[in-house]
Formats: C-alpha cells, sequence, structure tokens
C-alpha cells in the first residue's frame, strides 16, 4: 500500500486499553491539558496511532516530537516542536477545536521513545517497518534514521511473518530505503552484521534477495548482490532465488544472480529436493540450456520422489511449448546425462514410463531413438511403457508401438499379473485401444495371465448377462477378438460358462427388471409419438380431397400416383410398425410378465420401433416432393436426399465401430475379414431398410399395374 492509500489518522481504529499521558507542569492551559491526556493513547502491546500515522506518510516533524521524551537521548530535547500537520492529526473532546498555539502544543510531555516504539501492529510490523514499505523519498528516510537512532535492535526485530524491516523494503521497492537500512546497520554494527542482516530468513525460508526476484526487480536484484556477492547461495537448505527466478520466468535476473555471485557459486536448490532445472524444463529450451552450461551436473539429481529433471521433462506435454522446443529440451537433458534414461525415481518409473503416462510421444520417439533398450524395462508392478500407455487410454502411444518394429518385443510382455496390453485394453473395454493392437500380426492373442485368462475369456466376461444393447463396446471387442481368431483359455467347454459367465442371481433378475421398465417407458413416448404422427398424417393427405361434385368426390386429389402411392404405403407401415412396438413395449413393462418373455417381447419392440422411424422418415420426404414436385422439383429432391441422413446418424456409432475394425480384420484375417464385415452391414441394411423396399416395391407394383390395364 502506497503512502496516498493509507487511512487518515481519524479513520483509524480507537486503542481498546487506552494508557493517559499526564501533562507538565510548565504552564500548559488547563483546556489543552485535558485534551492530551485523554487522547494521547497506547494500545497495550499495539502502535500509538499517531505514531502509525506520522511513520505512514512520512511526518519526520511528527514523528521527532513523540519521540523527544526519551530522558536518556540528549538529542532530543523536550521543547521539540510537532508540525501543524501534525497538530490536524489530534483530535479534541467534545467538538472544541485543537491547539492552534504551537508553543502550548510544545509544552505536552510525550512518551519515553523506547516504550512507545515497541508497539507493533496486528501483523507485528513496528515503527520502522511501516517507514521502510510506505517511502523511499528524504523525509521516509529521514524518519527511519530517527526510529533506528532511538530504537536500533528494530532493524533486526521480525514481524509475524518474519520480514525484517528490509523484507519490507525491497518488497515494496524503495532502493534507497534498502541503502539506508543498510548503512544504518553498517554504521552500528560493521560488515559482518550487514550480511547476517541480508541472509536473514522470514517464515517461508526466504531472504530479501527472494523478496527482490518475487517483484522482478533486476536492478534491486544488482544491488542487493553488491552488499553481498554470497547472498545467491542461501537459504542452505529450500527454494534458492535462482529456482524462484527460474519458477517466475524471470530469465533476465536468472543470468544477473549467476553472473553477480562471487565465482558464480549460488545455490541451485528448490522444494522437495528439487534443483533448478527441474524448473527449468517447464519453462522452455533457453533455460535449460543456459542452466546446463552453468552446472551440467544437475541432469543427474533426484529429487526426494527420485526423480530427476529427465523424468519432469519427459512428461511435459508439447502443448505447453511447441513440438521442437519439448524435443529439444530432452535432448540437451540426455546429451547431458544419457545415463539418466535408465535413472528410475522411487517407484521404479523410468522417464519413458512417466512420458507414457503423460502422453508424451514425442519424449518416447526420442528416448526410443537414443536408447532402444530402455522400451523394455519394466516399473516396480511389472509394467512396460505399453502396458502404462493402454492403462491410461493414450491411444497415439499405442497407435506408435505398434507401428515400431523395434518395439515387437514390447507388445507380447507381460506384467505381474500376467497381463499383455491387450489383456489390459479388452478389461478397459476400449475398441480403439484394442483395434491398435489387432492391427500388429505380432501381438499374440492366446496367451493367459496368471489366472489363466486369454483376452478372449476377459471380453466374455466383460459381457453383462440379461438384456443388453447388442453393440456395446463389451460385444462389440469379444466379436472383433473372435473373428480374429482368438481363442479361450484351457478349460473344459463344460466349464467354460460356470468360470467365465457371471451367473444369474435373484438380484441381477432384479435389476434388469427394473432396466427394462426403464426402458420401456423412455421408449414408449417415442413409439406413441409416431402412431400419433402418422395417423393424423394419413387423413391430411398432401394435395388434400377432390370436391362433391366431381365424379370421384372426396377422394384424394393426388391419387393415383407413384409419390402418392408410395406415401400412403410409407405411412402406414409407419402407424403399423409403431402399434406393434407399444403393445410389445407394454408386455415388456409389466412385471408380473416372466422375465425371458419381457425380454423377447422388448427385443421385438426394439425392431418394430426402428422400422416404424425409418417409415416414418420416407413418408415426410415423399410428403415434401409431392406438394413441391410440380413448382420446385429441385428442392423436393435435395429434401429425398437429405432426409435419409436421420437414419445415418441413428447407426453413426455402429458404422464406426465397424469402421475400426475393418482395418485389423483385414491385417488378421485377410479379405475373408472383410466378406465377414461386409455381411453384417448388409444385413444390418436389410433389417433397417424392409420397409423402403416394400414402399417403393409397392408403389412401382401400382404403377405398373395401371399402366397395363
Amino acid at each position: 500500500m502506497r503512502p496516498s492509500q493509507l487511512p487518515t489518522a481519524a479513520s483509524l481504529p480507537a486503542p481498546a486499553v487506552p494508557m493517559a499521558v499526564a501533562a507538565g507542569d510548565r504552564g500548559e492551559s488547563p483546556r489543552f491539558r485535558e485534551d492530551a491526556a485523554v487522547e494521547i493513547l497506547v494500545v497495550r502491546g499495539g502502535m500509538h496511532r499517531l505514531l502509525l500515522a506520522a511513520a505512514c506518510s512520512g511526518d519526520c516533524e511528527g514523528l521527532s516530537f513523540l519521540l523527544s521524551g526519551d530522558s536518556n537521548s540528549l538529542a532530543h530535547p523536550t521543547t521539540t516542536k510537532p508540525s501543524e500537520k501534525f497538530l490536524k492529526l489530534i483530535p479534541v473532546r467534545n467538538g472544541s477545536s485543537p491547539p492552534s498555539d504551537i508553543e502550548e502544543c510544545t509544552n505536552v510531555p510525550p512518551m519515553a521513545a523506547e516504550s512507545l516504539l515497541e508497539g507493533v501492529t496486528v501483523d507485528g510490523n513496528t515503527a520502522l517497518h511501516v517507514v521502510a514499505t510506505h517511502g523511499n523519498s528524504p523525509s521516509f528516510l529521514k524518519c527511519a534514521k530517527e526510529i533506528h537512532r532511538s530504537a536500533k535492535h528494530l532493524l533486526f526485530q521480525p514481524n509475524n511473518n518474519g520480514d525484517t524491516p528490509l523484507h519490507c523494503a525491497v518488497r515494496a521497492g524503495n532502493p534507497q530505503m534498502v541503502s539506508q537500512l543498510v548503512d544504518l546497520a553498517t554504521e552500528a554494527n560493521g560488515a559482518n552484521v550487514v550480511k547476517d542482516l541480508l541472509r536473514k530468513e522470514n517464515n517461508s525460508k526466504e531472504t530479501v534477495l527472494h523478496q527482490a526476484v518475487c517483484i522482478g526487480d533486476n536492478l534491486m536484484v544488482k544491488l542487493l548482490l553488491t552488499y553481498d556477492s554470497e547472498l545467491a547461495r542461501f537459504p542452505r537448505e529450500g527454494t534458492s532465488p535462482l529456482y524462484l527466478a527460474i519458477l517466475l520466468e524471470k530469465n533476465v535476473i536468472a543470468q544477473t544472480l549467476y553472473d553477480m555471485s562471487k565465482r558464480n557459486i549460488l545455490s541451485y536448490a528448490g522444494p522437495n529436493g528439487q534443483n533448478a532445472l527441474h524448473a527449468a524444463v517447464f519453462r522452455g529450451k533457453d533455460m535449460t540450456e543456459r542452466l546446463l552450461r552453468w552446472k551440467n551436473d544437475l541432469s543427474e539429481e533426484k529429487d526426494k520422489y527420485g526423480s530427476t529433471p529427465l523424468h519432469f521433462a519427459a512428461s511435459v506435454e508439447s502443448s505447453l511449448h511447441n513440438r521442437f522446443s519439448s524435443k529439444a529440451i530432452i535432448s540437451k537433458v540426455l546429451e547431458a546425462s544419457p545415463s539418466s534414461a535408465f535413472q528410475p525415481d522411487n517407484e521404479e518409473s523410468l522417464p519413458i514410463h512417466v512420458a507414457a503416462s503423460a502422453g508424451v510421444r514425442s519424449a518416447i520417439a526420442i528416448l526410443i531413438e537414443k536408447w532402444p533398450g530402455c522400451a523394455s524395462f519394466r516399473d516396480s508392478d511389472g509394467r512396460t511403457f505399453l502396458h502404462i500407455a493402454v492403462e491410461k487410454q493414450r491411444n497415439d502411444i499405442v497407435r506408435f508401438a505398434c507401428k515400431k518394429v523395434v518395439l515387437s518385443s514390447v507388445l507380447n510382455m507381460q506384467d505381474k499379473e500376467g497381463n499383455t496390453a491387450l489383456h489390459l485394453a479388452v478389461q478397459l473395454g476400449n475398441l480403439s485401444l484394442v483395434c491398435s493392437l489387432l492391427g500388429n500380426k505380432r501381438v499374440l492373442l492366446n496367451l493367459t495371465n496368471k489366472v489363466g485368462q486369454t483376452p478372449l475369456d476377459v471380453a466374455r466376461r466383460k459381457i453383462p448377462t440379461g438384456i443388453f444393447y447388442g453393440w456395446n463396446l463389451e460385444e462389440t471387442i469379444h466379436h472383433a477378438l473372435v473373428r480374429s481368431g482368438a481363442k479361450h483359455g484351457t478349460i473344459r467347454w463344460d466349464q467354460l460358462q460356470q468360470k467365465h459367465i457371471p451367473p444369474g442371481t435373484a438380484e441381477g433378475d432384479s435389476n434388469e427388471s427394473q432396466i427394462l421398465s426403464d426402458s420401456t417407458q423412455t421408449l414408449a413416448i417415442g413409439s406413441v409419438l409416431i402412431a400419433t404422427v402418422t395417423f393424423g398424417a394419413t387423413f391430411a393427405l398432401p394435395g388434400g380431397y377432390r370436391a362433391d361434385d366431381h365424379i370421384n368426390g372426396g377422394s384424394p386429389t393426388l391419387a393415383g400416383r407413384y409419390t402418392f402411392d408410395a406415401f400412403i404405403m410409407a405411412t402406414t407401415l409407419a402407424f403399423i410398425c409403431s402399434s406393434i412396438a407399444t403393445l410389445d413395449l407394454m408386455y415388456s413393462g409389466i412385471s408380473m410378465v416372466n422375465l425371458p418373455v419381457r425380454r423377447n417381447h422388448f427385443a421385438v419392440s426394439i425392431f418394430f420401433l426402428t422400422s416404424s422411424g425409418t417409415s416414418l422418415v420416407a413418408a415426410f420426404a415423399l410428403g415434401v416432393y409431392m406438394v413441391l414436385a410440380p413448382v420446385d422439383a429441385k428442392t423436393g429432391i435435395a429434401i429425398c436426399v437429405l432426409s435419409p441422413f436421420t437414419m445415418l446418424y441413428r447407426n453413426k456409432g455402429r458404422l464406426q465401430k465397424l469402421y475400426a475394425l475393418a482395418g485389423p480384420l483385414y491385417i488378421r484375417m485377410g479379405l475373408w475379414a472383410l466378406l465377414s464385415l461386409t455381411k453384417d452391414i448388409l444385413s444390418g441394411v436389410l433389417k433397417e431398410c424392409w420397409t423402403l423396399i416394400l414402399i417403393f416395391g409397392w408403389a412401382g407394383y401400382t404403377t405398373y399395374c395401371r399402366h397395363h390395364r
């Protein structure tokens, strides 16, 4: 806070425990004697409010007046006169005016300076802390000297945070005040005590140099290092000024600390056993290169968790730096200490394991390029970097590993539980990971873990019992493994279901019943809605009806056209299918019906509900085309082309899964796998579009009949 922002003396809180200062006996006026006895107050343990106001504003005359009562100081006669500014700070009783006669005020015997200066603010700041914080002008410098003359010990007295007045002056960016305080320490105690003052740590283990780094004042840093060229070596433990400068990206200050330190010896330490290089790898290539030039062996030092700077560099995502900068940082650290690629942390994780966990593919590429052998090393759980990449679902790293021939030996390595990367991918139910591993023929499909399970066994156990969506990830992965030639473990087939398929329980049946009831309620809304819409559309035909005086009065005006026949058939099928779906949903939602019967009704309802949706889309497109074709055929055609996208969107997930499986299955099984997928696609299309075949087939048939009568 600057002096201009300080509260006025009138706004300062009144002291809680007052101590009156008796008036002298040198002929003061009765009124002022009474006012002075009441208003010049001190809080027990707190700072005199007039002293605080004088210190904040740099009022040297007022400060001298308050301190002039020290009977042991010949330099302060009791007749010191306060300034007019100071007099205005003194409130009086009953709304009367403050004393205007300065001579009258000088007869007020002030408190002893030593006891007055013992008062502190709520933060533990002494008057010298206040002066050092709030000003840098000659008046504040004079105040600091005045306070120091009366109480020299205040120069070293800490506040509640452990800050000395010098800490406060540096933090406030007051270089003249810093020089004044250092000069006062030198005059009183000599150069050695000055170093003690500069190196004194606050409660956060920070010296005044840390404060200068925090505010980013390079000139202040130079000033402090001029007084003590070894200051950057402190504290002996904890965060050094250099570490702090790098952390705050104050590269100019970091260079100053190195250049001005005696014989370039300074502390590189950071918190938790880190050094400055641990921080530099997160801040960019330039600072990393500088530190390695200054002290190359920083790259080999470990923090309390066993992590080297290379562990840190390998965890940096490329988005924090540009991709080339990230690679350059890792390369520089590796050049400085090649063996750090094989240095494990306390959990036996190498830098390549850290990179896999963080998803930094570029780091893995560099490490494998320089030291291919590090890829096969395991952590404390027996995991390679590939296991970790699968567990963290780092798809790009798994794809990278599957494409590298040099990593072939890693693909089938097993962890302490005997699981390969494929086991873990199946367990996670991540289709993308499974497809990446299936796409490499070197990945073995039938290795068993320590409980005798192959990846296919794991996939089979993941499939839920009862009714479920056929294109869930668990079912899709299981089919993909089967089509790829995966086998179950060495177990009798009569025991396979008992061992690998969870048995049905009463609790499971209850949960499935609840699932059916909830699903039925949701689907029934859509089913009834389609039935309602198609029923209304059937009797509100496009084009309207012929007039009653017509030979075919009351009949549709567009009857006899191909599109009209198709439209009528579409609305009819949509209504019939949605009605059947509604009936089936009613049975599947009734809890008194046996669970197997409810499952069957629910499966049938899904089929007919899907068919009704397809018919509704066709009815919409045909109805719009009938209306627009005579006047705007292009728009009508465009609507007919766009309408089927609703069906594509409905099957988006299924199509994406088929597309993902196509490549890996072709690599594993060749053309036969693609033919199998094609069969699945065609059967799916037939189930989805059988109503379209009937709609347009019927319209074609009626048109043919009309033309051949």
